[in-house]
């Protein structure tokens, strides 16, 4: 599986609304300030000094706020005395030197932009408080007011980072699995203390963590997995997997668990319900396992 496909099937992902994608401190959207490959970031302080814009993306008034930057180099030179620039003087200024910056709202807003005139005040309190980043440096720090229609082009699943700490550090609910297999309703029924069920995959097949009910890990990588009813081998000591260590098995990064070792608890599972308890062994040289108890 790609990082992306398991970003989708994570139960907090799944079934995001664009407003919780948007709030995540992952999301970084790759985007381009002219030529320069950048980074959109929504983690800006808000500044205190701006130039207040009145946009329009089609039918939609915003206000833009952008804060001083050398990027913008004519605005930048003349930023202390902008006040006692004529406005059309200051806006051409500002269309010819804040191209770039329109240019990447607009595509990022998949609507076309058009500045209005200056506007009356700052974006308020609700506005994104963004920066464009490449290469470590902010190329430019704004606020804009949001939009329901804006938040949706702007919320999407693609733009979450990976790499992030805040997806890679969530913990996910996992267990080892070393053998699964069918048997006839009667024979699950007569289970009893002391019974042995044979266990043929047991070294013949690799263990693999089934993760959250949703993914297998094994040596070749990630899965989506189906709980399709068989009967499941698992440990029963729990444990837990970090996002990023799944995303790292799914490049291979994870090592192999080892098979059980003689005595280890195990449970016998059925639709995520426990059949037995019991412990591995061997029967007849056969790996086996021993029946302690059966679940009721």
């Amino acid at each position: 599986m790609k990082k992306s496909e398991i970003l989708a099937l994570l139960p907090e992902c799944a079934k995001a609304s664009p407003e919780a994608i948007l709030a995540s401190p992952a999301w970084a959207m790759p985007c381009r300030f002219g030529e320069t490959s950048c980074t959109m970031m929504l983690d800006a302080t808000r500044p205190a000094d701006t130039l207040d814009l009145a946009i329009r993306l089609e039918d939609e008034d915003h206000v833009l706020s952008i804060a001083d930057a050398e990027t913008f180099t004519e605005l930048h030179a003349v930023w202390s005395a902008r006040a006692d620039i004529p406005k059309p003087i200051l806006l051409a200024l500002v269309e010819k030197d804040c191209g770039l910056l329109l240019q990447l709202i607009e595509n990022a807003a998949h609507k076309q932009l058009s500045v209005q005139g200056l506007a009356e005040a700052p974006a308020g309190e609700d506005a994104l408080a963004a920066r464009i980043v490449a290469d470590g440096k902010d190329l430019a720090v704004f606020n804009l007011s949001t939009s329901p229609s804006l938040v949706s082009a702007l919320g999407v699943l693609r733009f979450i980072d990976v790499s992030n700490d805040a997806v890679r550090d969530t913990s996910l609910a996992a267990e080892v699995e070393y053998s699964s297999f069918t048997l006839s309703a009667a024979d699950v029924s007569a289970l009893a203390p002391g019974d042995y069920v044979l266990l043929p995959e047991v070294g013949s097949r690799e263990p693999r963590i089934i993760v959250d009910g949703r993914f297998s890990i094994a040596e070749s990588g990630v899965t989506a997995w189906v709980d399709d009813g068989s009967l499941r081998v698992v440990r029963s000591e729990p444990m837990a997997v970090k996002v990023g260590e799944l995303m790292d098995a799914s490049e291979g990064g994870r090592a192999v668990e080892p098979p059980p070792t003689a005595e280890m608890p195990l449970r016998l599972m059925r639709f995520g319900k426990t059949v037995a308890t019991g412990r591995f062994g061997t029967l007849a040289s056969q790996n086996a396992f021993l029946v302690d108890a059966v679940s009721v």
